[in-house]
């Protein structure tokens, strides 16, 4: 374990990391990888062992210890124990891998023991409308923070550490590129919930119109920042952005259809354009800057493989 100069985490090469499994078994199989891995992200067993087991084992300790301080909370008060989601914020840039991190933690956590349930919210069905964005001429600002139903986010937040049994989350399908109208998810009291998006990390300061007086980073107990070199990401945001266009792209119903008849000289070109001009441009202003506000980051080197880890101490 290194500590950083003059900086609040401590960091860990791979071989550090790997070591704090300890004895936390490995619950996944060769075939269940298969099936939670990203389009342009193959995993690995190894990959799961050596850091996502050892994440697993230190969120236990963190979900613990959350526990017993509600628990001893609700003694002091006479009352009782209310059953409380404790949240797993994870952001990130676009193509660097969150939603494939926040599929095989909600696997391995939800077998920590036996009716362990973990809900996965993505923010993205908290993003206006397209017909709301265009109205606001904003549509080329999607994932930017003022994109986003801020209110209505922090809202369902709100409602999930209020300990409400049900709350609707709206339904957002990447086919159609949209919200689906009047389509809900019903969160029904897990035991934890992981939200992921661009946005989990974001303050007051980033939502200058709306200024709330409160965050959803307020409201998460642990948060994850998935890290990567920016000529990595656009590496990676181009690669599947290729393989989306000989596949989901080639739906009728697809937002981005236009997309699979272009040839792959004009579609590698289209696809730089839009990282550069759009992606890159989110992330410098609004994603990067929120890295140093997680506990924990992951930080990503070829292959979509984790080199290091940093701890906030």
């Amino acid at each position: 374990m290194m500590t950083l100069p003059a900086s609040p985490y401590m960091q860990f090469t791979r071989e550090q990391w790997a070591a704090l499994r300890d004895s936390e078994p490995m619950t996944l199989t060769y075939e269940e990888l298969l099936t939670l891995q990203g389009i342009d992200h193959e995993l690995s067993i190894d990959e799961v062992e050596d850091i996502y087991l050892p994440l697993s084992r230190l969120l236990s300790y963190y979900v613990n210890a959350r526990t017993s301080r509600q628990s001893v909370l609700m003694k002091f008060l006479k009352q009782d124990v209310q059953k409380i989601p404790f949240i797993i914020g994870m952001a990130g840039s676009v193509s660097v891998g969150k939603s494939t991190t926040a599929r095989v933690l909600q696997a391995l956590l939800s077998r920590w023991k036996e009716n362990t349930r973990v809900a996965l919210v993505t923010t993205d069905g908290f993003l206006h409308p397209n017909a709301v964005l265009e109205k606001k001429g904003i549509m080329l600002k999607k994932g930017f923070p003022q994109s986003y139903d801020i209110k209505s986010l922090i809202k369902f937040v709100t409602e999930i550490k209020s300990g409400a049994k049900e709350v609707k989350v709206p339904k957002y399908s990447h086919l159609i590129y949209d919200v689906i109208p009047d389509k809900y998810e019903i969160i029904n009291q897990p035991d934890i919930l992981i939200l992921e998006g661009l946005n989990v990390l974001q303050s007051g300061m980033d939502y200058p119109g709306e200024k709330p007086r409160i965050f959803v980073s307020d409201y998460v107990d642990f948060s994850i920042y998935v890290d990567a070199d920016e000529d990595k990401l656009e590496e990676w945001y181009i690669s599947r952005f290729m393989k989306f266009r000989k596949g989901a792209f080639t739906d009728p119903k697809s937002y981005f259809k236009s997309f699979a008849e272009l040839s792959e000289r004009e579609a590698i070109k289209t696809s730089k354009a839009i990282w550069r001009e759009i992606n890159r441009k989110n992330l410098r202003k609004n994603i990067f800057p929120t890295r140093e506000r997680a506990n924990l980051i992951l930080h990503k080197g070829e292959s979509h493989i984790v080199d290091y880890v940093r701890l906030r101490k």
